[in-house]
């Protein structure tokens, strides 16, 4: 009898937690950023946080700075392979945490068929608990050094999302878009689409309503 009503109990508070919107289920709500390389500043590495806080609701922690990983690095384009700084992180991954999200200041790269070496600003695992971005490509043509660390804030939406298991998006205009190798997407790029939103939420994910203001490049 004390047994089944233990249970009800328990059942009756997971119901409650779900309907309250317990993001990311309670113990792994915790995403972690970890700095790669020392050319990252302190405002920058704060401003991602910021934004994954407002479109995710999660608590953000920083980890301190680690060097980049050697084995990642390609010398042929004297730049570090992204996949390989994810296989670098995943086995680091606290089991308290939801996902890591490694951030860099140095060019990154991956292979997209039919390029052996093709540069990128981030990578993620889908559905799972390592990501990278980098600021490198979110420089180019940036019309001032605001408008680059907004572009990197919606990359790193953008794969922390990959790692909740949503994966590109068709809508123009949505934070998940592909941006096939351009940065110029994420310009227009303002918050999750409505099918995104919706597939999070599917999935248990409650989010917040959506941020005002955060992509203002003053």
């Amino acid at each position: 009898m004390i047994s089944q009503l233990i249970r009800r109990c328990i059942g009756s508070l997971l119901i409650l937690c779900a309907i309250a919107g317990v993001a990311f289920g309670g113990a792994k709500s915790v995403i972690r950023l970890q700095p790669l390389g020392r050319k990252l500043t302190p405002r920058q590495i704060a401003a991602v946080k910021r934004a994954i806080i407002a479109f995710y609701a999660v608590d953000v922690e920083v980890a301190p700075r680690l060097p980049l990983p050697k084995l990642a690095y390609y010398p042929p384009r004297k730049r570090y392979r992204a996949e390989k700084i994810l296989d670098w992180l995943a086995p680091t991954v606290p089991k308290r945490l939801r996902l890591v999200l490694a951030i860099t200041a140095t060019d990154i790269s991956t292979s997209k068929p039919p390029h052996k070496d093709w540069g990128v600003l981030g990578l993620a695992t889908l559905d799972g608990r390592v990501s990278v971005i980098s600021l490198f490509r979110c420089r180019r043509r940036a019309r001032s050094v605001r408008h680059a660390l907004v572009r990197l804030m919606k990359v790193a939406v953008h794969e922390v999302g990959h790692n909740l298991g949503l994966d590109h998006c068709p809508h123009r205009g949505c934070l998940m878009e592909d941006g096939h190798g351009s940065v110029l997407t994420t310009d227009r790029e303002r918050d999750l689409c409505p099918s995104c939103r919706r597939a999070l939420e599917r999935r248990g994910y409650r989010l917040p309503a959506p941020p005002k203001e955060i992509w203002s490049e003053r």
